[in-house]
């Protein structure tokens, strides 16, 4: 059965009206996408976020205004502030960086984005679960980009944040029954300590191995050294001999140093050196 000549040519200016559409519905997404960032770096962010859904809308293909809506939302969550708006800033983040990542699972912009967006929710009020779960995505970038040094750095800090938060849980608790109270700059009695080490050690070593590696990646990655000194800080605590105790106190006092002497050496460069 052959088809009539008029409808071969019904349908072939069908075909090109709508492929004239697509091409006009991209034009139109690229053009709200510039407005939205534009917008955006004038920190005008609610009218950004409606150029970026507008663009998202036009071509959802556009990697780029997903990625800009996401921002735009997690830029406006403010960490711990408990508004319904706030709250619905930060779960709107997050779910369009999981759209992003349901059609491109290595796209590293969107990974780092869920583990930011985590790290916030999960640092004020403190949520252990979520911070694990922001490792959990900054692991991921690794195992997708190992030679990046910033997903070592960030499970570092994350590592430091639950180690900080348990041991001075611990030492509260211990305070509240015992007639010597210990200060946070005072040793752990050795009970307590061989309690954090059983609980926590494993923890300090993988932030001190993660940010090691951080700072080798970039050898003046002097925040990295900064959390490496409080680790070790950390690791002191895990210590039941003064000595063992002392070398780990010595190494952090040594980072110290060592990030002062990089931060004037970057102060001294001139920008247009």
């Amino acid at each position: 059965m052959q088809r009539k000549p008029h409808v071969l040519i019904l349908v072939a200016v069908v075909t090109a009206a709508v492929a004239a559409g697509a091409g006009c519905d991209k034009l139109r997404a690229r053009d709200k996408l510039n407005k939205g960032v534009n917008a955006y770096k004038n920190a005008q962010f609610d009218e950004a976020i409606e150029d970026f859904k507008a663009a998202e809308q036009y071509d959802p293909t556009l990697t780029n205004a997903q990625l800009y809506l996401a921002t735009a939302y997690a830029s406006q969550y403010i960490p711990g502030a408990p508004s319904p708006e706030n709250v619905k800033n930060g779960e709107q983040a997050m779910a369009e960086f999981k759209n992003i990542l349901d059609t491109d699972p290595s796209n590293v912009s969107a990974i780092d984005g869920i583990g930011s967006i985590l790290y916030n929710m999960g640092g004020t009020p403190f949520d252990a679960q979520k911070l694990a779960d922001s490792k959990a995505y900054h692991e991921k970038h690794i195992a997708l980009k190992p030679d990046d040094p910033e997903p070592y750095y960030w499970v570092g800090v994350i590592d430091w944040s639950l180690a900080y938060r348990a041991n001075k849980d611990m030492r509260d608790n211990y305070n509240h029954t015992s007639k010597k109270p210990v200060k946070e700059s005072d040793p752990m009695p050795p009970a307590l300590a061989t309690d954090f080490s059983q609980k926590y050690g494993p923890t300090v070593d993988e932030g001190i191995t993660n940010l090691q590696t951080a700072i080798e990646k970039r050898p003046d990655y002097d925040d990295a050294m900064a959390y490496l000194n409080l680790l070790y800080r950390q690791k002191a605590d895990t210590e039941t001999s003064a000595s063992a105790r002392d070398e780990d106190l010595k190494q952090a006092d040594d980072l110290v140093d060592k990030v002062k002497a990089i931060k004037q050496k970057k102060a001294n460069i001139s920008p247009t050196s």
